[in-house]
């Protein structure tokens, strides 16, 4: 009877390190447990958050109080909207700064205790950042900015064992969505090889490269490999034209055009899931509903015509 493998289970798998979660062995990184990872964390984290949201909110923790006075003052609503926005952006930014000097301080050997007031205003600016961050708008879907703005106030909260399990699971996460958009595409145009030759192929580089890209850290110098090999990927799937002959039916050419946007909307939504490493569940289903409208549409036919 085969063991359990139990989650956060590390082992040496073809001479690389390798920790297990909900059926993956992820790629494992040592990093030291100490307020000056998580300083570096929450730094990383605070900048991605800010590349997926409206433009003009990372407004610097200098201006918090500046902002905060006009939010109070502002009664139009479009204007107060938006001032919450950048108050959420202050806030983030002001508990980056903070927790930075005390590190600093760290640094030179002066202890900082958990219930210091510095370390407790910090506590308060994520907290004040979490709460505004609902009035932000999102450069595109709100699940991905649902998922991230939280992500400096649970690092800063948790320990750092513990943040590195939730980001672990949500990258399984991320890797069963890949594998399912990937799938469900490979198997519709696995149907339609004339048309749409060599696909199945192309779409299992793609699956591979981005599961590889999910689990490498930027730091890697083995990114450097990784992500052209994506990139690259995706742009060929997008610059395939489909096989359409002179003699094809309208039924045929609609078809053919149809499908390549869904391929390319599927490669966009696959790297997409890679960059932000967390799962889009919304979009995936989505997306998913649209492979089964085209298969009822246009497959079941094309499969009797042929």
């Amino acid at each position: 009877m085969a063991t359990k493998i139990v989650n956060g289970t590390i082992k040496t798998l073809d001479g690389q390190i390798r920790v297990y979660y909900d059926g993956y062995w992820l790629r494992h990184y040592e990093v030291p447990h100490n307020l000056a990872y998580k300083k570096e964390l929450i730094d990383q984290l605070t900048r991605r958050v800010f590349r997926h949201t409206e433009p003009g909110i990372n407004t610097p923790g200098n201006r918090l109080e500046a902002v905060r006075e006009a939010y109070n003052n502002t009664e139009d609503p479009a204007q107060k909207r938006v001032l919450a926005a950048m108050l959420a952006g202050a806030l983030l930014n002001r508990g980056s700064e903070i927790l930075t000097k005390v590190v600093e301080l760290e640094e030179i050997g002066v202890i900082i205790q958990s219930n210091n007031e510095l370390l407790r205003e910090c506590g308060r600016c994520f907290m004040g950042a979490l709460e505004y961050g609902k009035y932000i708008h999102p450069l595109h879907g709100h699940e991905e900015l649902d998922e991230l703005w939280g992500e400096p106030f649970k690092a800063f909260t948790m320990p750092v064992g513990q943040f590195l399990e939730t980001r672990y699971l949500k990258m399984v996460h991320a890797i069963k969505a890949i594998e399912l958009v990937a799938d469900t595409l490979s198997t519709l145009f696995a149907a339609s090889e004339k048309l749409f030759p060599g696909i199945p192929e192309q779409l299992s580089e793609l699956k591979d490269s981005a599961k590889l890209a999910i689990e490498t850290i930027r730091s890697d110098p083995e990114i450097i490999k990784i992500w052209p090999r994506l990139i690259g990927a995706k742009d060929k799937l997008e610059a395939f034209e489909p096989i359409v002959m002179d003699e094809s039916s309208h039924r045929e050419y609609t078809m053919a055009k149809r499908g390549a946007q869904l391929l390319n909307d599927g490669a966009e939504l696959i790297v997409d899931i890679c960059s932000l490493r967390i799962p889009k569940p919304k979009s995936t289903a989505a997306f998913i509903e649209r492979c089964q409208e085209y298969s009822k549409r246009y497959l079941e036919r094309y499969k009797k015509a042929s």
